[in-house]
């Protein structure tokens, strides 16, 4: 267990409990110290308090972090939607909902889990054991296509692409408000410093990166739009259009709180891949068709 101790400033003095903690880098995610205020692990003058409690000069906090556990992650028999498979690579559709991989707090159900079944466990173990065949992902709430290497040869030669940015990655996203001419969005992103669950354009810290975007029909008050990633940064796609004053439909992180249309996270689906068989040299390129709720709402936009 290690013991993390604050002193109240006057300068916090009413800050939320869950809004102070998240600030400091050396706590976990926000989502974990939620259970730990949940589970009576943070303490304010020695007394467990809630995530909305409204600090006081002079008080301490106390957290309590356990140590971390070491995750197994099991194999799950699971309905994958495999586009190609051979003995090196496997290309994936993946669903909406569907984490990528296990991490604390999610340890079961996601992709991971399904694909040590589908492989009988033969995957590359480069990412470690909570990523295993895991070179790229794609965030919970976006469809689409993810690359998955069996062997570690096959993960250096596609990470190795993907660092040289010679993979062809596009996605098709509904974003608000009318676009009426392509562009690019040349802009770093690192961690929001006023919101360490969040990206942001960070011109002090964060990574170059590089989206292009092209319109491929207007619709009323929306676009639907193209992305070609150059680069490849968490959340790239969803942060830079943000940033032109474009947010994708459905994204309640970086856009509007209340989406216009009931939709469980972002329009976003990774629609093309492709890349250089890692063993053949051949070039590959898979096409993923919309998901039914992105083509249900096309249309109902269309009218």
């Amino acid at each position: 267990m290690t013991v993390f101790s604050y002193r109240i400033s006057d300068k916090d003095a009413g800050i939320r409990l869950d809004r102070f903690l998240s600030e400091k880098p050396e706590l976990p995610s926000r989502s974990y110290l939620q259970r730990l205020i949940g589970e009576g692990q943070v303490l304010v003058d020695r007394r467990p308090v809630k995530s909305n409690y409204r600090l006081q000069a002079g008080k301490e906090i106390t957290v309590s972090v356990p140590e971390p556990k070491e995750l197994s992650v099991e194999a799950e028999p699971m309905d994958l939607d495999i586009l190609y498979e051979d003995e090196d690579v496997l290309v994936v559709n993946k669903p909406k909902g569907l984490v990528v991989h296990p991490a604390a707090g999610h340890e079961e159900h996601t992709l991971v889990n399904g694909l040590l079944y589908h492989c009988k466990g033969r995957l590359s173990g480069i990412n470690g054991v909570l990523r295993p065949g895991i070179v790229h992902r794609i965030d919970r709430d976006t469809t689409g296509l993810l690359l998955v290497c069996k062997n570690d040869a096959a993960h250096a030669s596609i990470a190795g692409q993907l660092s040289v940015h010679s993979i062809t990655r596009r996605y098709h996203a509904i974003v608000h408000g009318s676009l009426s001419s392509d562009g690019t969005v040349d802009a770093p992103i690192g961690r929001n410093p006023n919101d360490r669950m969040k990206m942001a354009v960070n011109p002090k810290n964060g990574k170059r990166a590089v989206t292009h975007y092209h319109v491929l029909e207007p619709l009323k008050n929306f676009t639907y739009v193209e992305c070609r990633l150059e680069t490849g940064r968490t959340h790239q796609i969803r942060v830079h259009m943000a940033s032109v004053r474009h947010p994708l439909l459905g994204d309640t992180v970086y856009g509007p709180a209340r989406p216009p249309f009931p939709l469980d996270g972002q329009t976003l689906h990774a629609k093309v891949l492709g890349f250089v068989h890692p063993r053949t040299g051949e070039y590959l390129e898979f096409d993923a068709p919309l998901p039914d709720y992105f083509e249900k709402l096309l249309v109902r936009l269309r009218r």
